[in-house]
């Protein structure tokens, strides 16, 4: 059971609603995070359904690749790459639909404890470590979705997981870049 109405990741009411109301519409969200703004990439989804009609793994799964490269590239583009992420976006609905038979929420309501939900998350494409980690955050801490031994897998360092408020988004933005101009001053790839 959810513990929030919302993620206040988008500062749209709407698309922050729809990141607890449809698990497909977090997931995608994440698979869009990626080289744009996070605003961008989690309000991604709620306009991914008003130009296809609902979310819905099997119909993103199904549609004609070029359409859904269409529907990403359609002013405002949903992404800086759009071409790349409608692709991704296909490749985790069509793997919703192979092992979850389409329901994105099965991913962790069928989670045996907190190792076979990071194994999971794992297992989706376009979802490597660090966003495992921030989305068993998110389901423990602010989605009430905290199977046995969650917080092993949960990162220590603040997360999107500890976003509570447009302060709190505030405050976890400058961290993160405060903590990539760190690693660039080393010389390290960010």
């Amino acid at each position: 059971m959810a513990t929030t109405d919302s993620l206040p990741f988008t500062g749209d009411p709407e698309a922050d609603q729809l990141l607890v109301d449809e698990p497909l519409a977090l997931l995608i969200g994440f698979v869009l995070d990626q080289q744009v703004p996070l605003q961008k990439a989690f309000s991604g989804p709620l306009e991914l359904r008003r130009r296809i009609g609902e979310l819905d793994a099997q119909k993103i799964a199904s549609m004609d690749p070029d359409r859904l490269d269409e529907v990403f590239r359609e002013r405002p583009a949903l992404h800086r790459f759009p071409g790349n992420m409608a692709r991704r976006t296909r490749d985790l609905a069509e793997f919703l639909v192979a092992r979850y038979a389409g329901d994105a929420g099965r991913v962790w309501t069928e989670a045996r404890d907190g190792a076979d939900l990071h194994a999971r998350l794992l297992e989706l494409p376009g979802i490597g470590p660090m966003k495992a980690g921030t989305l068993v955050a998110i389901l423990g801490k602010r989605l009430g979705i905290a199977p046995v031994g969650w917080e092993a897998y949960a990162p220590r360092h603040m997360t999107l997981g500890d976003v509570d408020s447009a302060q709190a988004l505030a405050t976890y933005q400058a961290g993160k870049r405060a903590y990539k101009a760190e690693q660039r001053a080393q010389g390290k790839r960010v």
